[in-house]
């Protein structure tokens, strides 16, 4: 079993997301830079958080163009389970390889603190250690967070239960005080239609060990591991 992390100028929780997945899998991922026009064989792809080419334009709307992303594209769909967290969420926003986009957070300020989230989808490889309406903690770290697409793309969200993660409070209700960046429907992570690509604001590769405060987030990674050794 083999993961990749890309890494885009900018990047900088790539570090964060090798040592999680080192830690969980034992195995150093590959690391891929930006330029690379392809992959070796992997099982999973990251793509991690930080500031991509400084936000320039969008957040994530000149990596989306970088030449790797065009290999990544094609792995995506056959099937490889690619993962983005914060920047990279935006990234593959901005790619096309999920719905939707990030703006900025609705009160237009950074922040920095952990979070409480809902699972609402249990039938993926990065969420099914979970169950579903569980309630889980996991840090934020974004100043352009705040999720957005049209009716339509919602309520298509919506009926094919590809809402991966909302945010609430600690008792699970998604309330508007607990939707920290203002995000339509409280929404903090969505799936592709094959619900092999996730993308979540929140960090849980800064949640996996008691050192750091809980060990919420080891799931989902955990999760996609579990599968791929198991395939």
């Amino acid at each position: 079993m083999r993961t990749a992390v890309i890494t885009f100028p900018g990047s900088n929780r790539d570090h964060d997301m090798i040592v999680a997945l080192e830690k969980i899998s034992g195995r150093r991922p590959l690391l891929i830079w930006y330029t690379e026009r392809d992959l070796p064989p992997v099982d999973l792809i990251v793509l991690p958080g930080g500031f991509s080419y400084g936000d320039y334009l969008r957040s994530g709307a000149i990596a989306a163009r970088a030449p790797v992303m065009a290999v990544l594209a094609a792995r995506a769909a056959s099937g490889v389970p690619v993962l983005g967290v914060c920047n990279g969420f935006q990234i593959l926003c901005e790619a096309g390889l999920l719905p939707g986009v990030l703006m900025r957070n609705a009160n237009l300020r950074f922040l920095c603190r952990a979070v409480h989230l809902r699972v609402e989808a249990t039938d993926t490889v990065f969420t099914n250690r979970y169950r579903a309406g569980a309630v889980v903690r996991f840090p934020v770290a974004h100043g352009d967070g705040n999720y957005r697409c049209d009716e339509e793309t919602l309520a298509r969200l919506r009926g094919e239960n590809r809402i991966a993660f909302r945010y609430v409070d600690a008792s699970g209700e998604a309330t508007a005080e607990a939707n920290i960046n203002g995000s339509v429907d409280s929404i903090a992570g969505v799936l592709n239609e094959g619900r092999n690509v996730l993308g979540l604001m929140p960090h849980p590769e800064n949640m996996i060990e008691d050192l750091q405060g809980g060990r919420d987030g080891r799931a989902l990674l955990e999760g996609a591991m579990g599968e791929l050794r198991a395939a």
